[in-house]
């Protein structure tokens, strides 16, 4: 399947067979969109819009920003595509803040995306930047209350975030009415058209009104999950902030030769004596990894927290707040926790595990060093990895070089 590589967007070099696919009737079904707005103040944004986004500490627009804040504010259905960590959230959510008639407490907009961590934080953000605009969101996601969601949403709010089983639900209890509903994101589409949710956001979309704006955000997107958004989308512009504008900048990121599997615990016990680090995030691949990792790390006395997708919601929010308040500082991990969580002072990301595919490497090593802060990723690299690593440079055309000893002066 092939994966449509953050630079492969400009329609006179995208590959031939991308183009073919995205064509009806000889023609593409969505159009480039090149405006560039420098400053947030050039982009007609409402005053107390403005005041949020300034107050939230954003300065200057990210490059998807800059482009893609604008189209979305006039109503155009968008297809925005950018690295992890550059300001995508924000990038909808004043699209959506922009256009919502505060006076009206109906659900108008609607945001889904592929996991409870990352509902929660878009909610966040959507809260800070609509502060002045007495914005009501409400993040509709599993394992927290029925009742409680069905009372918000009886009192008013103005955009619902959620998970789609929690949002199908809803309105399935008529607790969410679509009625007034004009405004439809998908956030991580290529994760939410991927894993099991394709049919669940079908079914939604059915409900939803005919005339409706639709908003597809990710870092990357498969020709395939684009052929599925062409389904539900009428005229878009495509937004594609090409690599070499977003190379991970301020990410500093290395390997180290482990050679064995069995040797990266030690490897991992001697950076942290070296380093002193605010936050780190080690990423494994499996739950068991997390669990015997975490045993092996608390035995030499050094203070990590663990998560995973088989932890009970509420206790993965108790670690997550633990961790945003700095109260602990490593955070052990599968995949789970690789996409949209903002933790600010993260300022490492170890693979102790490389992914097992190459769109998540993006992923992770974005919790660092996210919008211009500085940040390093290190890699734990077995003989087995070889081949993965050499495919993660060519997918993101770059080089990994090797750590440093002086890695300490990068953090």
């Amino acid at each position: 399947m092939a994966v449509l590589a953050p630079d492969e967007g400009s329609q006179s070099d995208a590959p031939q067979k991308t183009t073919n696919l995205l064509q009806t009737d000889g023609e593409e079904f969505y159009t480039s969109y090149d405006e560039v707005y420098d400053s947030f103040d050039s982009m007609g944004l409402q005053e107390n819009l403005l005041r949020g986004i300034y107050a939230y500490g954003f300065e200057k627009p990210s490059a998807i920003q800059q482009r893609g804040i604008v189209p979305f504010c006039k109503g155009l259905d968008v297809i925005q595509q950018a690295q992890s960590g550059t300001g995508k959230t924000a990038t909808f959510c004043s699209g959506i803040l922009q256009q919502l008639d505060y006076t009206l407490d109906e659900c108008q907009a609607l945001l889904l995306a592929p996991t409870r961590e990352l509902a929660q934080q878009i909610e966040k953000v959507m809260r800070a930047l609509g502060d002045y605009l007495k914005v009501k969101v409400h993040a509709c996601v599993g394992g927290t209350s029925v009742r409680k969601d069905q009372e918000i949403l009886k009192s008013g709010v103005h955009v619902v975030v959620g998970t789609p089983g929690r949002v199908f639900d809803m309105f399935r209890r008529q607790s969410l009415r679509p009625d007034y509903i004009k405004i439809f994101v998908l956030d991580e589409a290529d994760e939410m058209l991927s894993r099991g949710f394709k049919d669940q956001i079908y079914d939604i979309f059915q409900l939803l009104p005919a005339r409706i704006q639709v908003g597809v955000f990710s870092a990357t997107l498969s020709s395939e999950a684009l052929e599925i958004t062409r389904k539900f989308m009428n005229n878009p512009v495509r937004i594609l902030v090409k690599k070499d504008e977003l190379t991970l900048e301020g990410i500093k990121q290395f390997y180290v030769n482990v050679e064995k599997e069995e040797w990266k615990l030690e490897t991992l016990c001697d950076l942290y004596e070296t380093l002193a680090i605010t936050q780190s995030v080690i990423f494994v691949n499996t739950r068991r990894k997390v669990e015997w990792l975490t045993d092996k790390m608390t035995s030499r006395d050094h203070t990590v927290s663990a998560t995973h997708g088989e932890m009970s919601p509420d206790t993965r929010d108790v670690i997550m707040r633990e961790f945003r308040s700095g109260s602990s500082r490593v955070l052990i991990t599968t995949d789970l926790l690789a996409r949209g969580i903002d933790v600010q002072q993260v300022s490492l990301v170890i693979n102790y595990d490389l992914p097992t595919r190459q769109d998540n490497y993006l992923h992770r090593i974005g919790r660092s060093g996210r919008f211009g802060r500085k940040g390093v990723a290190i890699n734990f690299v077995t003989k087995d990895d070889e081949t993965m690593l050499s495919d993660i440079q060519k997918f993101y055309n770059m080089v990994i070089e090797e750590l440093p000893s002086n890695v300490a002066d990068f953090l």
